[in-house]
C-alpha cells in the first residue's frame, strides 16, 4: 500500500485527512507539522505522494515543496489551501505541484485525488 505523507502544523487537519483516506483504505502515513520537517521526512521515509498545507511556520509549503522537488524531480505533492489564496497555488504549480485541494476538505475529493495520483 502506498506512503502518504501529511504535512499540517493544525494537527486535527492532518487528522480529518488521514481518518477519509483510512476508510478508502489507505494506512501507511507519515506526518510533518511544517516545511522543514516535511524536507526531512521526505528523504528519510521517501512516501509516494504528500498532501502539504501551505501556510505553516518555520517554513511554508512553496518553500518545501520546492526543496523536495529540487532532490526528487518526481515527488508527487498535492498543496492544500485556505480560499483566497489562489495566486500561491499558481506558483505551487509552477513549482511542480500536481494538484491542490480547496480547504474545508471534502473527503471525496482527496481519496479521489490520491487514488488518481497513485493510480488506484
Amino acid at each position: 500500500m502506498a506512503k502518504i505523507m501529511l504535512v499540517d502544523d493544525a494537527a486535527f487537519m492532518r487528522m480529518m485527512v488521514k481518518n477519509a483516506l483510512t476508510k478508502a483504505g489507505y494506512d501507511n502515513f507519515v506526518e510533518a507539522q511544517d516545511g522543514a520537517e516535511a524536507v526531512k521526512k521526505y528523504e528519510e521515509e521517501k512516501p509516494d505522494m504528500v498532501f502539504m498545507d501551505i501556510t505553516m511556520p518555520n517554513m511554508d509549503g512553496l518553500q518545501a515543496l520546492k526543496k523536495i522537488k529540487e532532490s526528487d524531480p518526481n515527488a508527487k505533492i498535492v498543496m492544500c489551501t485556505a480560499m483566497g489564496q489562489e495566486g500561491m497555488v499558481v506558483d505551487a504549480i509552477k513549482s511542480g505541484a500536481r494538484d491542490f485541494i480547496v480547504k474545508p476538505f471534502q473527503p471525496d475529493r482527496l481519496v479521489q485525488t490520491a487514488n488518481t495520483i497513485l493510480g488506484n
